[in-house]
Formats: structure tokens, C-alpha cells, sequence
């Protein structure tokens, strides 16, 4: 069966915020495209693309509205906590032996952070318990697209309903304040964000021993999902663990070239 064409008008407006912003919406999947720019569309009054062309042009932090809206991933704290848990259980203290404690990570797609810093506060868990492991330290690369979503992280600042899911043992010993509330320093710090595009930049600091990138390959095509994961798994060391979401499922190539060591919480090794 012949593929259906793109709409032209959604096209045109494709090409409009990719020569204006770098934004690349060509691998996306349709359905997601239009569902999020209608968001925008509802929000600003018009109808149809070519009017919304024209609030573009009128109005250009538009386009940062717009883009929150299409990259938006909604998080929180230790969200699946299944996947928290196995790799609290498994993966971490490997990979913290393996590397002797000089363990490197890269949160593919972080969005407002939530996922970083849970790792960061799993680390610090991790040496709480084990006293007399090597002590080097993790460093975590967060990376998204999104200026105004890794400034938000950055600032480690968050309503409480971001910490719905956490353990109250760890929101005492990690988080400060009420209403909002601020990450403590010590989880902070072992973060680093970038602005970052997956489909045309290369990973920040390769090699990694452990890449996160959940929630966020669901919304492209088969052909940039391949990319994607061919460019995770480059930049994986051997021995290093790769993670994707739940409703994931690991395409292409690289299938051969990692261990799968949990089929539900879709965590992968590469050999």
C-alpha cells in the first residue's frame, strides 16, 4: 500500500519552524504532530495551519510555546518504579563495581529532570549503603531540546506533586521546603544539562555505562527510531546498560548487539 502524503499546509508549516528554529519535524509521527500543534492552534484562536503560519510570524515566542508543547514529556519522581527498582537492585551497584565507582550516564530526552536527579539520588542511596565501595562519584548528562524545560531543571525546584511517587524516606533526605520544593545540592550537583538534539547532534561525552532515554523514541517513525537507538548503543561502553520506556520496543540492527536483562522494564546490555 502506497504511504498517504502529508498534509501540504502541515508540510509548509514543518518547513517554516525548522528553518526558523532547527526544529526537525519530519521524523515525528504524524498523529503526535498534529495532535500537539492543534494544542497550540486551539490556544491561539485560528484554524488551520496556514493561519497559524501567520501567528508564527506575528509573534515569535510563539515558537518556544509551541515547541514545549510538542516535546512535552510528563514525569515525575521515581515514575515506573519498577524500573527505579531494578536498577537500585541490579544495575547500579554492577556498574559501580565494574567502573569503580566512576560510573557515567546520559539522560536521553530529560525534559523537566526528574529523571536525572532520580538517578542521582539512587547513586547517592547506593553509597550510603555500601560505606567502604570506591567512592569516584557518577556524573549524569541530561540533554533535551527544550531551552525552557532545562532551565526548569536546572533550577532543582518542583511542586510537590513531582514527588508523588518517591519514598517519603528519600523526599526527607533528598528534598527541602514545602510548596515549592528544592532539591538538596548534593543531588544537584552530580547533574550536568545540555540543550541537546538526538535526531541531528551526536551524544554529548561519549562513552557512557549507562543511557536512559524513556518515553521519548515512541514518538518518531521506524527509520529514526533505528538511528536513535544505533546512535545509543555507539555510545555505550561494553558492560553498559541502555533503558528505554515501558511501551518501548528495541528495533533494527542493534537488536543483535545487546542482552536483554528485563524484558518488562525493557533494560538492555551491551556485551
Amino acid at each position: 500500500m502506497k504511504p498517504r502524503e502529508r498534509d501540504p499546509d502541515l508540510v509548509a508549516l514543518l518547513e517554516k519552524i525548522s528553518e526558523v528554529r532547527g526544529f526537525c519535524g519530519n521524523s515525528y509521527k504524524e498523529g503526535c504532530l498534529r495532535r500537539r500543534i492543534a494544542v497550540r492552534m486551539r490556544a491561539r484562536g485560528v484554524h488551520t495551519y496556514e493561519q497559524y503560519a501567520q501567528v508564527l510570524d506575528g509573534d515569535a515566542d510563539e515558537y518556544d510555546r509551541l515547541l514545549d508543547t510538542i516535546t512535552i514529556n510528563v514525569t515525575k519522581f521515581f515514575r515506573n518504579r519498577e524500573t527505579w527498582q531494578r536498577l537500585e537492585a541490579e544495575v547500579l551497584p554492577d556498574l559501580w563495581t565494574t567502573r569503580e565507582g566512576r560510573v557515567r550516564c546520559w539522560s536521553a530526552g530529560c525534559a523537566s529532570g526528574e529523571e536525572p536527579y532520580t538517578l542521582a539520588i539512587l547513586f547517592l542511596e547506593l553509597v550510603r549503603a555500601l560505606p567502604h565501595a570506591p567512592r569516584g562519584g557518577a556524573s549524569i548528562d541530561a540533554t533535551d531540546l527544550d531551552r525552557t524545560s532545562l532551565a526548569h531543571a536546572a533550577e532543582g525546584v518542583y511542586r510537590p506533586a513531582a514527588f508523588d511517587e518517591m519514598p517519603a524516606a528519600l523526599v526527607s533526605r533528598y528534598v527541602r521546603g514545602d510548596d515549592p520544593r528544592h532539591l538538596a545540592p548534593e543531588v544537584k550537583e552530580m547533574v550536568r544539562f545540555h540543550q541537546h538534539d538526538l535526531l541531528r547532534s551526536p551524544p554529548p561525552h561519549p562513552p557512557y555505562d549507562l543511557v536512559m532515554c524513556r518515553n521519548v523514541v515512541i514518538y518518531f517513525d521506524r527509520p529514526t527510531q533505528e538511528q536513535l537507538f544505533r546512535r545509543f548503543v555507539d555510545a555505550l561502553h561494553h558492560g553498559g546498560y541502555l533503558v528505554l520506556g515501558k511501551v518501548e520496543t528495541l528495533v533494527g540492527e542493534v537488536r543483535q548487539e545487546l542482552e536483554l536483562v528485563d524484558a518488562r522494564e525493557r533494560i538492555y546490555r551491551r556485551p
